[in-house]
């Protein structure tokens, strides 16, 4: 049986080709670890892969949901752990592909017993954030968990709002509750060690500047592709809004802002669009650095330079490793 593999990086490092490459070598499939990925429509944005790709190599968890549909860490440990067993029974081995750390850190650690959602304590908090906005939120969020406010944008409403909640609900941070079931979760790993115990390589750049090239350059290929047309396709489906959870994407809530700028205000495309570029570029850049300092966090993984000469050699001799000491 062969254990799983995770090839994950931060946005644009290049996780797609390298996964592909690796497919060429050994009898694959993979498995995303993308919380944009499962939407159907969301194709460009968020540089899904081809057609192609995905006649070459048996894909999963992508074009699951609709754009008005929500997915989350525990729908994704379900589905991870369902299809990594249906994998190995088939003899390939399950690289999961992707850059949604909170995904993988559920599916290594396990889901904590959190509180549930409390609706009137919500709409506190969101009548608040109306009113202060999201930044000042986040901002309250740091002084009582900043371990938890580091990982989040400012104006990363959900995921603030969640955190928020927790503390106002039980008195104790996001944070505290993942420490205290950190060796209820360790137990686990170790009662379960050939199961969801995963070698992880991570892509990761030496210069970081690199990075910001790429998503840049990424960025401006989704315009020349058609993106704003695949973001008017989705705005005049009439059913979905900037609040939920696929428009909060990187690049799709920009894009969705400055389209409605242009007809409210007037704008002109030309202004948008180099408005649309500045934001989203600077959006994609504070992702991956929030990517990077969740990888940083796990001591186990594998580092392979994404800005070296030969990452796509390395990454393949580590997994060629991985599965010969498969029992």
């Amino acid at each position: 049986m062969l254990k799983p593999i995770a090839l994950v990086g931060p946005t644009a490092s290049g996780k797609t080709a390298i996964a592909m490459a690796i497919a060429e070598k050994l009898p694959v499939e993979i498995i995303s670890i993308d919380s944009a990925l499962v939407y159907r429509g969301m194709d460009i944005g968020t540089a899904k892969p081809s057609a192609q790709e995905r006649a070459q190599v048996v894909h999963h968890l992508i074009d699951i949901r609709e754009p008005t549909q929500t997915y989350n860490a525990a729908d994704f440990v379900n589905d991870a752990q369902r299809l990594i067993a249906e994998i190995q029974t088939r003899g390939k081995l399950p690289l999961l592909v992707g850059g949604t750390m909170l995904y993988l850190k559920a599916l290594q650690d396990g889901i904590d017993d959190l509180p549930k959602t409390d609706v009137a304590t919500r709409e506190v908090i969101e009548t608040r954030a109306k009113a202060n906005g999201w930044p000042a939120m986040h901002e309250e969020l740091r002084k009582i968990d900043p371990a938890t406010a580091s990982r989040l944008a400012p104006n990363d409403a959900q995921r603030i709002s969640r955190a928020l909640e927790v503390w106002h609900i039980s008195g104790k941070s996001l944070s505290a509750w993942f420490e205290e079931g950190a060796q209820k979760r360790l137990d686990a790993q170790h009662a379960h060690a050939s199961g969801n115990n995963l070698d992880i390589v991570s892509l990761e750049p030496i210069d970081r500047s690199w990075l910001h090239q790429r998503i840049e350059q990424r960025f401006v290929a989704m315009l020349a592709a058609g993106f704003l047309d695949e973001m008017q396709t989705l705005r005049t489906r009439g059913d979905l809004n900037p609040e939920l959870p696929s428009m909060r994407c990187v690049g799709y809530r920009q894009a969705w802002e400055q389209m409605d700028t242009l007809q409210l205000h007037g704008a002109s495309s030309q202004e948008m669009m180099a408005r649309l570029q500045e934001t989203a570029v600077a959006a994609t850049r504070q992702l991956a650095k929030r990517q990077l300092t969740w990888l940083r966090s796990m001591p186990e993984r594998h580092t392979i330079a994404c800005d070296s000469a030969n990452p796509t050699e390395q990454a393949l001799s580590l997994v060629k490793g991985f599965t010969a000491k498969a029992p």
